[in-house]
């Protein structure tokens, strides 16, 4: 799966990964409360251009504004459901209750699922280990992971508190497979090889989610399927040049915004792909 990821996530860069591996896509998170208010930068963030599979990921932790945008909602093609963001670590966001902050909320998490499964949506949520490491210590994700029932988690084996630069903490997987019940766990974070795919896999997880690698590689997905036997047969990837050229060419086809394109042109390509 492909990250949500903040000022990247266009359609036409979910679009381009999509065409090279990923099998879900997520928009960049936006509030609720935007949505409500008809923020222009919000709706665009869930204006679909094509039909490439994607999750709207969302901030909500009140049920009657929630249940306002899901009444006014209405899917279009590629759409795959929502997904709850519980792993924002921003702390704009951590203030208004939201993102992190929801970890410790198992019982109003659960609420808004089921709200958004009440209205006939595909639901996932996405958490961290807690906002800090006494959260982590005293396994407080593991109440979401028990008491909620989405369709999947999405796991990202760090807490708040941590830098981008701090390593993730693998250990905790198994425990959350566990505690998840068998609703399908995919791991999120520090992925970037498949030696790290396969011993992630042998932990119980059910899949994998991607960001960062993505943004200089798009075809990072291919690339772990191709080395690890998932793409028979293994399938083309493109060099960095030609994934830009390509991102111009759906950027003329779909409609792009041209500051996600001078973004994703001035990175790709300059991150180290996979080992």
């Amino acid at each position: 799966m492909l990250a949500s990821l903040e000022r990247y996530s266009d359609s036409v860069f979910r679009t381009l990964c999509y065409r090279h591996g990923a099998e879900l896509t997520f928009t960049e998170m936006a509030h609720v409360n935007s949505f409500l208010n008809n923020n222009k930068g919000s709706l665009q963030k869930i204006e679909p251009k094509d039909s490439t599979p994607v999750q709207i990921q969302i901030l909500s932790s009140n049920e009657a504004k929630l249940d306002r945008f899901l009444t006014r909602f209405r899917p279009f093609k590629g759409f795959r459901g929502f997904n709850l963001n519980l792993s924002c670590p921003s702390k704009d966001v951590i203030r208004q209750g939201k993102g992190a902050a929801m970890v410790k909320r198992a019982t109003k998490t659960s609420k808004l699922v089921k709200l958004i499964r009440g209205h006939g949506y595909t639901v996932s949520v996405k958490i961290r280990l807690g906002l800090n490491q006494h959260e982590k210590n005293n396994k407080l994700y593991l109440n979401n992971l028990g008491g909620v029932d989405p369709d999947f988690f999405v796991v990202h084996a760090k807490h708040a508190g941590q830098a981008s630069s701090e390593p993730e903490d693998d250990s905790v997987y198994p425990e959350c497979v566990e505690a998840a019940r068998g609703i399908p766990v995919i791991a999120n974070g520090g992925i970037e090889t498949p030696e790290k795919v396969q011993s992630l896999m042998e932990m119980g997880v059910s899949g994998v989610m991607m960001g960062r690698p993505a943004m200089g590689n798009p075809a990072i997905f291919d690339l772990l399927k191709n080395e690890m036997g998932f793409n028979d047969p293994p399938r083309q990837v493109p060099r960095a040049a030609d994934l830009g050229q390509e991102y111009k060419d759906l950027f003329d086809s779909i409609g792009g915004d041209e500051k996600y394109k001078f973004r994703f042109l001035k990175i790709v390509g300059r991150r180290r792909a996979i080992y």
